[in-house]
C-alpha cells in the first residue's frame, strides 16, 4: 500500500523501527552514542508517562555498545498507532536537543527524508 504526500507524492510506508534506527544512527553520528542512548532514554521516559506502551522500549548498555529493544508492534507497517509513539518521544527529544544544541541537530535531522516525511521534529508535534 502507497501512502501520498500533501503534494500528491506517492511513497510506500516505513515501518516505525526503521523511522527509529534512522533517528537513533544520525544522532550517534552527530552526538554519539553515549548521549543517544541517554538523551532518547530520558525522552521515552518522559512520554512513557502520557503512552505507557512505550514502557516495552529499552535502552541498555551491553558491553561497550548501547542497544535498544522497540515494541514489537513497532515492526508493522503503517502502524499509525506506533507512529504516534514515535511523535511522543520526538515530542520529548525536540526540546531537549535544542537546549544542548541549538536548531542544529533538529535542522539535520529534518534533512533526513523518511524523518522529515513522519514529520516527527516540526513545530506543530511539539509542545
Amino acid at each position: 500500500m502507497k501512502e501520498q504526500t500533501p503534494s500528491g507524492e506517492e511513497h510506500a510506508p516505513f515501518e516505525v523501527a526503521t523511522l527509529f534506527e534512522l533517528l537513533w544512527t544520525a544522532l550517534a553520528d552527530l552526538l554519539g552514542s553515549a548521549a543517544t542512548a541517554t538523551l532518547l532514554r530520558r525522552s521515552v521516559k518522559r512520554a512513557a508517562s502520557r503512552v505507557p506502551e512505550l514502557a516495552d522500549l529499552t535502552i541498555k548498555r551491553e558491553g561497550l555498545e548501547y542497544c535498544y529493544v522497540l515494541p514489537p508492534a513497532w515492526k508493522e507497517r503503517t502502524n499509525d498507532t506506533a507512529l504516534s509513539e514515535l511523535r511522543e518521544i520526538a515530542r520529548e527529544l525536540g526540546p531537549l536537543l535544542v537546549e544542548l544544541t541549538g536548531p542544529v541537530v533538529i535542522q539535520r535531522l529534518r534533512g533526513i527524508p523518511e524523518l522529515e516525511r513522519c514529520r516527527l521534529f516540526h513545530p506543530e508535534n511539539e509542545r
